[in-house]
């Protein structure tokens, strides 16, 4: 670059060029090709070996929206299917802030010192506005994260509660295929997604708190329903007694509500995650819940009830989407849209009309 100063007229001034500017690229770096997508024969044979990358690159797959690569994913989970089923699915939720990533570390450790692999399966809250999502739960997951049977997959939310649940379960037959026999499912923690994620476990824990200031904000009939165990967490130094007395207001909800399908009586233990005091007795009342149910024989029913729910849920599935992305569709949807703002027709009628044009154009009357 040229600069004024050094021109004679300027006697006295002299401007150096200075340093050629390196690239923003390091120019040593090889570029990285793109490694090819494997084929589904190829992908199942990686799965089936416990290849931990061909089994990110699958779940990748399923969680998709291209066509493609849900066509490649279905098959692929089609041919896995019969390697899957031999696990124990264990849901887990509690309010933000309850420690269930800490739990997570402590339990997913307890249960790999008897061998075996693990897989974690989280939910992680998506932003409504920019759709993205942190995905951080690792970062909580120190010594789980690091060790070399456990795999710990974060799935973004997407806004689409239900939409990745259906993925979550799928995860979790390609998981099972790879030989985790013990799958940790953490919900996102708003509500909603308990059900959803209670529809794919085998036993549904929940983690509260003591000490928060209203106990009874704990004790919710649809979740406490739901939960075939509940444990107070960070019962440690002073908090103690707090969790001494949420866990008999706890116990006492319980006797309020039916029995359950299982037959089984729910449990409520304090523990500490942080310390990691009381893991060994809660990871029991796992053990003997699996006893009560394998016994009685309601673990192959609600194996088989939930595979069932799946079933239809994807039909519904399926059948939104086709509707949504009917172009016919959604061009009139706009207008009865305007429509309804415009107050010249009510939102009843107007769904009714495009109801009625949607199933007019599948059977051609």
């Amino acid at each position: 670059m040229e600069h004024i100063e050094n021109d004679d007229q300027f006697a006295g001034l002299t401007v150096n060029s200075g340093v050629e500017q390196p690239p923003v690229v390091n120019p040593y770096m090889k570029k990285r090709r793109r490694q090819p997508l494997p084929s589904p024969s190829e992908m199942v044979e990686g799965i089936l070996k416990g290849d931990v990358t061909i089994l990110s690159r699958a779940v990748t797959l399923v969680e998709s929206l291209s066509a493609d690569h849900q066509a490649i994913a279905q098959e692929v989970i089609e041919k896995c299917l019969p390697y899957s089923g031999n696990s124990r699915r264990i849901g887990i939720t509690g309010v933000p802030g309850a420690g269930k990533s800490t739990s997570i570390d402590v339990f997913g450790l307890h249960v790999l010192k008897d061998g075996g692999k693990l897989a974690v399966l989280a939910i992680d809250p998506s932003s409504e506005r920019t759709k993205g999502s942190i995905l951080g739960d690792k970062t909580r997951m120190e010594k789980l994260s690091i060790h070399p049977n456990a795999f710990i997959r974060p799935s973004p939310s997407a806004g689409s509660l239900g939409g990745v649940a259906r993925k979550t379960r799928e995860t979790i037959v390609l998981c099972e295929a790879a030989g985790y026999n013990n799958i940790f499912v953490e919900t996102v923690g708003v509500g909603q997604s308990e059900t959803a994620v209670h529809s794919m476990v085998d036993f549904f824990l929940l983690i509260q708190l003591a000490g928060t200031g209203d106990e009874l904000q704990g004790i919710k009939r649809g979740i406490m329903e739901m939960a075939d165990g509940i444990v107070i967490n960070k019962a440690d130094g002073d908090n103690i007694d707090r969790a001494r007395l949420a866990q008999a207001q706890f116990r006492s909800a319980l006797h309020l509500f039916p029995p359950t399908l299982s037959g089984w009586i729910p449990e409520v233990l304090c523990y500490s995650g942080y310390y990691e005091l009381g893991i060994p007795e809660v990871w029991e009342m796992i053990d003997r819940y699996f006893e009560f149910i394998k016994k009685n024989g309601y673990f192959e029913r609600k194996r088989q009830e939930q595979a069932q729910y799946w079933m239809y849920e994807t039909i519904n599935e399926q059948l939104r989407n086709n509707f949504y992305n009917n172009a016919d569709v959604s061009a009139l949807l706009a207008d009865k849209e305007q429509r309804v703002l415009d107050n010249r027709q009510s939102s009843f009628t107007a769904a009714r009309d495009v109801l009625d044009f949607y199933f007019k154009s599948l059977t051609g009357k």
